[in-house]
């Protein structure tokens, strides 16, 4: 491996930034949408709504992502002549329902954990259910949930390289290009694919201490 090498693959890889950043925060919005909605609905007292989303939870924390990714968007036009035929959709789909399935989890564990207490102070307050959750209860449990949210940020960063299985051009796709036309240049190209990916996730590392550092402040030791 050479600097001449390294100068050869660079301009490669970089031509599919774009698509990786794109899908990541695309997972990113629509994974906390998904996990903060169905945390809370399994929460709900309505069965029907309970089981729905515990079905929806335990299907995508139970199957492999990269068979969802493909169910999405092999499967599910096949089968239902339905228009999940656009990559971006069926990709950002994908990563934004599994992980979003996992961080339900922790969504409901969070709002679980808030003191008792609390929900008694502001029913004495005279505070609707509505009220509660959003002016008592759940701030307090977001401060519990940031460390693992951001754990869970920095993995959908790395699952974003699963694209590259339907095509998307984002940086893995331009690597294994570049390496099937050129064997010699697999280390190269993989090294630069590890530095990317440990680029990128370097300021989610950052933030997620940050959020651990909040997660703590103002708490009895």
């Amino acid at each position: 491996m050479t600097i001449h090498a390294i100068i050869d693959v660079f301009p490669v890889l970089m031509k599919g930034i774009n698509i990786t950043i794109t899908v990541f925060l695309l997972s990113a919005i629509f994974g906390y949408l998904f996990a903060i909605i169905a945390g809370l609905c399994r929460l709900s007292h309505n069965l029907v709504v309970r089981g729905i989303t515990s079905f929806y939870v335990e299907i995508f924390r139970g199957t492999s992502l990269i068979v969802q990714l493909f169910w999405l968007y092999y499967a599910i036009p096949m089968l239902f002549n339905v228009g999940i035929d656009n990559r971006l959709m069926a990709g950002v789909l994908a990563i934004s329902l599994n992980y979003g399935a996992y961080m339900s989890e922790i969504v409901r564990g969070s709002i679980l954990a808030v003191d008792k207490g609390q929900t008694e102070a502001s029913i004495a307050l005279n505070l609707s259910p509505f009220q509660r959750m959003r002016m008592v209860i759940f701030p307090q449990a977001l401060r519990m949930m940031l460390p693992e949210l951001g754990n869970y940020l920095i993995q959908m960063l790395k699952a974003t390289s699963l694209v590259s299985l339907i095509g998307m051009t984002d940086i893995l796709y331009h690597g294994n290009i570049l390496r099937s036309t050129d064997l010699s240049a697999a280390p190269t190209v993989y090294l630069l694919l590890l530095l990317f990916y440990f680029i990128m996730a370097l300021p989610l590392i950052l933030l997620t201490r940050k959020g651990e550092q909040i997660s703590k402040k103002g708490v009895a030791r």
